[in-house]
Protein backbone atom coordinates (compact mmCIF):
# COMPACT_ATOMS: atom_id res chain seq x y z
CA UNK A 1 0.00 0.00 0.00
CA UNK A 2 1.24 3.48 -0.87
CA UNK A 3 1.84 5.95 1.91
CA UNK A 4 0.43 9.46 1.87
CA UNK A 5 3.94 10.81 1.24
CA UNK A 6 4.35 8.55 -1.82
CA UNK A 7 0.99 9.70 -3.20
CA UNK A 8 1.96 13.35 -2.79
CA UNK A 9 5.31 12.72 -4.51
CA UNK A 10 3.59 10.91 -7.39
CA UNK A 11 1.08 13.74 -7.78
CA UNK A 12 3.89 16.32 -7.80
CA UNK A 13 5.78 14.38 -10.49
CA UNK A 14 2.62 14.08 -12.60
CA UNK A 15 1.92 17.80 -12.26
CA UNK A 16 5.49 18.72 -13.16
CA UNK A 17 5.44 16.42 -16.18
CA UNK A 18 2.14 17.87 -17.41
CA UNK A 19 3.41 21.45 -16.91
CA UNK A 20 6.62 20.72 -18.81
CA UNK A 21 4.73 19.14 -21.71
CA UNK A 22 2.33 22.10 -21.87
CA UNK A 23 5.21 24.57 -21.88
CA UNK A 24 6.96 22.61 -24.64
CA UNK A 25 3.76 22.48 -26.69
CA UNK A 26 3.34 26.25 -26.39
CA UNK A 27 6.97 26.94 -27.29
CA UNK A 28 6.74 24.84 -30.43
CA UNK A 29 3.19 25.82 -31.37
CA UNK A 30 2.73 25.67 -35.11
CA UNK A 31 0.03 27.54 -36.98
CA UNK A 32 -1.17 25.95 -40.19
CA UNK A 33 -2.52 27.88 -43.17
CA UNK A 34 -4.00 26.72 -46.45
CA UNK A 35 -2.66 28.63 -49.46
CA UNK A 36 -5.20 28.57 -52.30
CA UNK A 37 -4.43 29.48 -55.90
CA UNK A 38 -6.24 28.85 -59.16
CA UNK A 39 -4.17 25.71 -59.73
CA UNK A 40 -3.91 24.05 -56.31
CA UNK A 41 -3.95 24.22 -52.54
CA UNK A 42 -1.13 23.56 -50.10
CA UNK A 43 -0.82 23.63 -46.32
CA UNK A 44 2.05 25.57 -44.76
CA UNK A 45 3.16 25.96 -41.17
CA UNK A 46 4.55 28.97 -39.34
CA UNK A 47 5.69 29.11 -35.74
CA UNK A 48 4.38 31.75 -33.38
CA UNK A 49 7.73 33.54 -33.61
CA UNK A 50 7.64 33.54 -37.42
CA UNK A 51 4.16 35.03 -37.36
CA UNK A 52 5.28 37.77 -34.97
CA UNK A 53 8.07 38.68 -37.39
CA UNK A 54 5.44 38.97 -40.14
CA UNK A 55 3.47 41.37 -37.95
CA UNK A 56 0.53 39.32 -36.73
CA UNK A 57 -0.77 35.93 -35.75
CA UNK A 58 -3.44 35.11 -38.32
CA UNK A 59 -4.02 34.46 -42.02
CA UNK A 60 -4.35 38.16 -42.82
CA UNK A 61 -0.83 38.80 -41.49
CA UNK A 62 0.54 36.08 -43.80
CA UNK A 63 -1.38 37.45 -46.79
CA UNK A 64 -0.32 41.03 -46.04
CA UNK A 65 3.37 40.07 -45.64
CA UNK A 66 3.27 38.09 -48.88
CA UNK A 67 1.68 41.02 -50.75
CA UNK A 68 4.21 43.50 -49.34
CA UNK A 69 7.35 41.39 -49.76
CA UNK A 70 6.33 39.62 -52.98
CA UNK A 71 7.57 36.25 -51.69
CA UNK A 72 7.90 34.21 -48.51
CA UNK A 73 9.82 31.08 -47.62
CA UNK A 74 7.76 28.64 -45.53
CA UNK A 75 7.52 24.95 -44.65
CA UNK A 76 4.97 22.86 -46.54
CA UNK A 77 3.06 20.39 -44.34
CA UNK A 78 1.50 17.04 -45.28
CA UNK A 79 -0.06 14.15 -43.41
CA UNK A 80 2.32 11.28 -42.57
CA UNK A 81 2.35 8.31 -40.23
CA UNK A 82 4.42 8.78 -37.09
CA UNK A 83 6.69 6.13 -35.55
CA UNK A 84 3.79 4.64 -33.60
CA UNK A 85 1.51 4.54 -36.67
CA UNK A 86 -0.70 7.51 -35.83
CA UNK A 87 -1.28 10.22 -38.42
CA UNK A 88 0.62 13.49 -37.99
CA UNK A 89 0.78 16.79 -39.83
CA UNK A 90 4.53 17.04 -40.57
CA UNK A 91 6.83 19.41 -42.47
CA UNK A 92 7.92 17.93 -45.80
CA UNK A 93 9.71 20.68 -47.73
CA UNK A 94 10.85 24.27 -47.45
CA UNK A 95 9.13 26.14 -50.29
CA UNK A 96 8.87 29.65 -51.66
CA UNK A 97 5.54 31.41 -52.09
CA UNK A 98 5.17 34.13 -54.72
CA UNK A 99 2.55 36.85 -54.47
CA UNK A 100 -0.25 36.39 -56.95
CA UNK A 101 -3.55 38.22 -57.43
CA UNK A 102 -5.47 34.94 -57.21
CA UNK A 103 -3.89 33.89 -53.91
CA UNK A 104 -5.93 33.28 -50.77
CA UNK A 105 -4.59 32.44 -47.30
CA UNK A 106 -6.89 30.63 -44.86
CA UNK A 107 -6.36 29.22 -41.37
CA UNK A 108 -6.13 25.43 -41.49
CA UNK A 109 -7.39 23.18 -38.70
CA UNK A 110 -6.48 19.53 -38.24
CA UNK A 111 -7.19 16.85 -35.69
CA UNK A 112 -3.71 15.39 -36.18
CA UNK A 113 -0.69 16.17 -34.06
CA UNK A 114 1.29 19.01 -35.67
CA UNK A 115 5.06 18.56 -35.65
CA UNK A 116 7.29 21.66 -35.54
CA UNK A 117 9.58 22.32 -38.46
CA UNK A 118 13.37 22.45 -38.06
Amino acid sequence: MLSRCDLIKDAAVALLTFSTQSAWAQETRMNLFKIVTIKDEIVVGLSTEELQVLGGNDASAVAHALAQKGDLTVWQYNVHRGPNGELQQAPTARIGLLANASLRVEPYATTYQILPHP
